[in-house]
């Protein structure tokens, strides 16, 4: 069943800093939920994200954007537009990430739907590209049962996001030790994750013991997900949409 949703930009205070704006939606009326955290592209928390997170919502659970950028200034919040100097603004402002601050990030906003929005029970991450390399990231550090991640970029090499100093995907282990279910997602034509890395990824999550399933789209490329992008294919979202809700029904209930 879909569920009625309200949701609402909030701010939310991490360690004294610029307070955060994260995008919240939950279902309608009295109850708690399970938590899922939504981490965005480059792009930061566009409509499209805001539109996912609704989505996660309906399916009855506790939703949350934040805007992992709001450490650069609040004008941040409202996302990037598409193109090439927005782009280049998106690398800049993803250079400025730490990983300690990513993580007082993801805790701050988990605090708060739990205080605020009656979330409660497990947690589990969504996130596509960045926010893949994020949800990654999350899944490493923090107590979550379910990690759907969409083609995410820059885990087996140094030097981008937050595989500095090391490669995120030297982290696997930690994602063991919390037995996090990982479901992941790759397209065969992506031009950011290639067959090696996608290889060398698989192998690092099964020699670790991570509970995990990949799947590789043919045919398809980066960014396929969302509809309002060029390299939408709607049958590879429609399938792993469908998976993502298995996953999260499986380890997060409703």
């Amino acid at each position: 069943m879909a569920y009625e949703i309200v949701a609402q930009d909030v701010d939310i205070e991490v360690d004294g800093s610029i307070p955060m704006t994260a995008y919240v939606a939950r279902p309608a009326g009295a109850g708690s939920r399970p938590a899922v955290l939504v981490c965005s592209e480059l792009w930061g928390v566009t409509e499209e994200v805001r539109d996912t997170v609704r989505q996660v919502a309906a399916l009855g659970y506790v939703a949350v954007a934040p805007n992992l950028y709001h450490r650069s200034g609040p004008e941040t919040a409202a996302g990037l537009a598409e193109s090439d100097a927005n782009r280049e603004r998106g690398f800049e402002l993803l250079g400025r990430l730490t990983r300690e601050g990513v993580e007082a990030d993801l805790r701050a906003c988990t605090a708060y739907v739990r205080d605020h929005a009656a979330a409660t029970g497990k947690t589990g991450v969504l996130g596509f590209s960045l926010g893949g390399h994020i949800a990654y990231f999350a899944a490493s550090r923090i107590d979550l049962a379910a990690a759907a991640i969409f083609y995410p970029g820059w885990l087996p090499v140094a030097g981008t996001a937050l595989s500095r100093p090391e490669p995120l995907l030297e982290s696997t282990g930690s994602i063991a030790e919390r037995d996090v279910r990982m479901l992941l997602f790759f397209a065969e034509l992506d031009h950011v994750i290639d067959e090696d890395q996608r290889g060398r990824i698989g192998d690092a999550l099964t020699a670790a013991g991570v509970r995990h399933e990949t799947v590789v789209y043919p045919g398809v490329q980066h960014a396929f997900f969302f509809p309002e992008r060029a390299p939408y294919d709607k049958a590879a979202a429609e399938d792993s949409w469908a998976r993502v809700r298995t996953l999260f029904a499986a380890e997060l209930g409703q």
